[in-house]
């Protein structure tokens, strides 16, 4: 089922199932008022949900209303957890070659991972808003997933069990501050800003045999101003799946309903098929020439993420957000 986040005012929205077409959809309020309710108690209330679903699906629903993606929070506006990994170790590669540092054998059996902002998550269409063109705006593509409760020390295996639903991420990062920040010896804080969600969170299943071995075997296309940048396959290099992500972060504590792991910039070997972010051109470009050509984004930038099923039709609804620099306070 594919389930969303209306804006009504409140901090969490209204919850929504919405069609698998991304035409239709219907308040839950009957069932749930917001989608944490349903995580807590999936076992429940899943099942109601997905009689909604095909109710709707089937044209039976009788107070359905057309979809609007522009009215929709992120699946979860606030979540208690966002970690975000880095699976996709061609965009480690190419980051690190680029300024003239060789990648830890580590990395290859350990992998990296973040503890990102996870209380103003934004919806689809918020601005990406830019306090200084300087810092360094990019988007990041990713894909993310949704947990049910999972115990300490949970295996890979019996994380993927724990999955609940995956969404589609703008995990933007402002590049010129993360150096200074990582000299620190802490990780990122000022560097990520807020988090962008799909439209919809959508359940494993939907996506048929494109979720195997715990990782999404569908392209990902990624628009800059209207151009597509990107055209990336999710699966194949993924080298960390899901499964092996949460259990990463169970190994010393509990996964709780409603976390969300993230996998990282989907990133390809083969450069004919683009990029998921702009530090990775650009240090394709220092590489080959010495220096980066390609800017960072700047005010009025639009960016667009999508993801299409193997019938050409989108999967969690399209990330659409301009870069805006906020009006002083």
């Amino acid at each position: 089922m594919k389930l969303a986040s209306y804006h009504d005012g409140s901090r969490d929205g209204q919850l929504v199932v919405v069609s698998r077409d991304l035409s239709t959809a219907h308040y839950a309020s009957g069932i749930a008022g917001r989608l944490q309710q349903v995580l807590d108690d999936w076992n429940f209330l899943s099942p109601q949900l997905e009689d909604l679903y095909q109710t709707l699906n089937h044209g039976k629903a009788r107070h359905a209303f057309p979809f609007e993606p522009k009215r929709c929070l992120a699946p979860l506006p606030r979540a208690y957890q966002w970690a975000d990994g880095s699976a996709y170790l061609n965009h480690v590669e190419l980051v690190r070659k680029a300024r003239g540092a060789e990648m830890p054998e580590s990395f290859r059996t350990d992998p990296l991972m973040y503890q990102g902002g996870s209380d103003d998550l934004l919806g689809p269409c918020a601005d990406i808003l830019c306090v200084d063109p300087a810092w360094g705006v990019d988007f990041e593509a990713e894909l993310a997933v949704v947990t049910g409760d999972l115990p300490l020390g949970s295996t890979p295996e019996a994380a993927l069990e724990g999955v609940r639903l995956l969404m589609l991420v703008n995990d933007v990062s402002l590049r010129h501050l993360i150096p200074a920040e990582l000299a620190k010896g802490f990780g990122f804080l000022q560097s990520k800003p807020a988090t962008a969600f799909g439209p919809v969170a959508v359940t494993p299943d939907e996506l048929g045999n494109a979720w195997q071995g715990g990782r999404v075997h569908l392209n990902l296309e990624t628009l800059w101003n209207g151009r597509r940048v990107g055209l990336v396959d999710a699966g194949p290099e993924m080298h960390f799946h899901f499964g092996e992500l949460i259990a990463h972060l169970a190994k010393t504590r509990r996964v709780r309903a409603g976390s969300i792991v993230g996998g990282g910039t989907v990133s390809n070997r083969d450069a004919t098929r683009g990029y998921a972010c702009i530090a990775e051109k650009r240090a394709l470009e220092t590489i080959e020439h010495g220096e980066p050509r390609t800017g960072f984004l700047q005010p009025g930038d639009t960016v667009r993420i999508e993801v299409r099923g193997g019938d050409g039709q989108s999967v969690f609804g399209a990330i659409e957000q301009t870069v805006v620099v906020p009006q002083a306070a």
